[in-house]
């Protein structure tokens, strides 16, 4: 059957403010180059046949000619030439062989050399290792597409986050990638944020896979200072006309929406369900982050771990879908507001809902979805973001528009599409000005992700929906007023995130080192009620006693 149509949409378009300044980004490279590098690689006697003086009547002139022996010119070590390097990838630090050159640890994802790949591209003498200033401006000149005109970011900023301090996505170092044999990771960034600043970065990533794949999990690793992460795929020759690098623009005539998340989120498919992408397959990496502080620059920086089977081992493709409203006037009045709109006759006769989630800003008070009758009106409600795991009827509703839930469905939900469905969102604007759907996180959105396929995901005895789940978790004593041990059923696989939730929905526990098939947590702390817990799927409530 025919996919659901994406709805268009950006999620914002923050602009970063780069200084009135300075130097082309490329000659900012090139002058690295001449204080570090030519007394190995000059012009009359390039080692390794790599001239970085250049030739030129002016400096401009030397650096855009240095440049263009580096963009997407093979390197003559056979070894990098085999794994797909070029001496400069536009937009891929990491299949850039000058960078892991000159990487010498201070990028832990990217390997060390190699014994066939030559030694390091050390600096001059008597200081033989680049600064992390140095190889931090020439990692962003590949990172914003190794262009050899304008400046493509605030090299100042860089400068000031590796002298004075900053803070990271990932103070702790990157996180793990999958093991060898399930999946692989790949990286957005990083890049930089001035302080109380905001921006969106898209980034085209080919994927270069030597054969198509099964994706049955996608794990998004983004900071609490990330708004969302999106993970698109072209379609058709959508992707040959985006420039490498990260952008701002969103360019979006020819995608597919694969996943969307607004925070942390390890999204495991049900078993018989997978993405499936061919082996050409070229994405598009969409991060939006906000620094919250008023003095420290930022670094971002996502990871997502992709976890893979063979072609063949899933019956059902797993899709993803964007539905927008984006008529919804806000006055700043104080007042409640709601918008509602119906979705339905998407072309297919019934998608089977795996997933939901609602995504507004910060004057979102709720957000709900209704399946909708064949007369138009509200049937069953289905989610609501106001209540833990989405799950509509907790006590008291409280909503997070930071921490927006997913509500999964195992088996699937079937939704027949000449009924459709009713989402609703609901805000208030005690701000300043009437706001709009509109391309900041000082306006608003209306937006709802549905992750579905077109026939029904089913549950045997050997792959239990979300009430079987509860029952494999075993928590005891529950009651309790102090430790409590949960105990995964025999064989399965340990925990990956396991996340615990007030009755008002709010997140007050998050663990992600946790291992093996037991494992203790202490809830002394925790005030007398009741509580959900959600662990990598497997659902359950507890209580703290008194």
């Amino acid at each position: 059957m025919q996919k659901l149509l994406l709805s268009v949409l950006l999620f914002c378009a923050c602009a970063p403010q780069l200084p009135a300044q300075t130097l082309p980004s490329v000659q900012e490279v090139y002058r690295i180059f001449q204080n570090r590098c030519i007394s190995c690689h000059d012009h009359d006697s390039p080692e390794a046949n790599l001239d970085l003086q250049g030739v030129g009547a002016t400096e401009l002139l030397r650096a855009q000619n240095v440049a263009s022996n580096l963009i997407n010119i093979n390197p003559t070590n056979a070894n990098a030439l085999s794994n797909g390097y070029k001496r400069v990838y536009p937009g891929r630090a990491d299949k850039s062989f000058l960078f892991k050159k000159i990487n010498i640890g201070f990028e832990p994802s990217v390997p060390v050399l190699n014994a066939q790949e030559g030694g390091v591209m050390p600096g001059s003498f008597p200081n033989p290792d680049l600064t992390s200033v140095e190889k931090e401006i020439i990692r962003q000149w590949i990172l914003f597409g190794a262009k050899n005109t304008g400046v493509q970011f605030d090299k100042t900023l860089v400068e000031n986050f590796f002298t004075l301090g900053g803070d990271k996505s990932f103070p702790n170092g990157p996180p793990p990638a999958p093991a060898p044999g399930e999946g692989f990771q790949i990286k957005m960034g990083p890049f930089y944020l001035a302080p109380d600043g905001e921006v969106e970065y898209y980034q085209k990533w080919e994927m270069n896979l030597p054969a198509d794949v099964e994706v049955n999990g996608l794990d998004f690793k983004i900071s609490p200072f990330s708004h969302h992460f999106l993970l698109y795929n072209f379609t058709g020759s959508g992707a040959a006309t985006i420039p490498a690098g990260l952008r701002l623009a969103a360019n979006h005539s020819q995608i597919n929406l694969v996943a969307a998340v607004q925070e942390a989120t390890d999204l495991r498919l049900p078993g018989k369900t997978a993405f499936k992408w061919n082996k050409n397959i070229v994405l598009d990496l969409n991060s939006h982050y906000i620094n919250y502080s008023l003095s420290q620059p930022y670094q971002c920086e996502a990871y997502i771990n992709i976890y893979t089977q063979a072609p063949g081992t899933a019956p059902q493709e797993m899709f993803a879908t964007l539905l927008v409203n984006s008529n919804i006037p806000i006055p700043n009045s104080g007042d409640l507001v709601t918008h509602t709109r119906p979705e339905f006759q998407f072309g297919a006769d019934s998608i089977y809902i795996w997933g939901l989630m609602g995504h507004t800003h910060k004057y979102g008070r709720g957000y709900k979805v209704w399946k909708r009758l064949i007369n138009g009106q509200k049937g069953d409600l289905i989610y609501d973001a106001s209540c833990p795991m989405g799950v509509p009827g907790c006590p008291t509703p409280w909503y997070d528009y930071q921490h927006i839930p997913i509500r999964y469905w195992e088996p699937s939900l079937p939704i027949k599409w000449s009924n459709g469905i009713i989402h609703e969102a609901q805000w208030i604007n005690d701000g300043p000005v009437p706001v709009n759907f509109g391309p900041t996180s000082e306006d608003e959105m209306m937006v709802l992700i549905a992750f579905y396929t077109e026939q029904p995901i089913t549950v045997g005895t050997d792959e239990p929906g979300p009430q079987l789940l509860e029952k494999q978790i075993l928590v005891s004593p529950n009651p309790s007023n102090g430790n409590v041990t949960f105990t995964l059923p025999e064989g399965s696989e340990g925990v990956r995130t396991f996340r615990l939730f007030n009755p008002t929905g709010q997140e007050v526990l998050r663990r992600n080192d946790l291992s093996g098939q037991s494992f203790d947590l202490d809830l002394s702390r925790l005030s007398p009620g009741v509580y959900f817990f959600d662990a990598d799927g497997r659902r359950g409530k507890l209580e703290r006693g008194l």
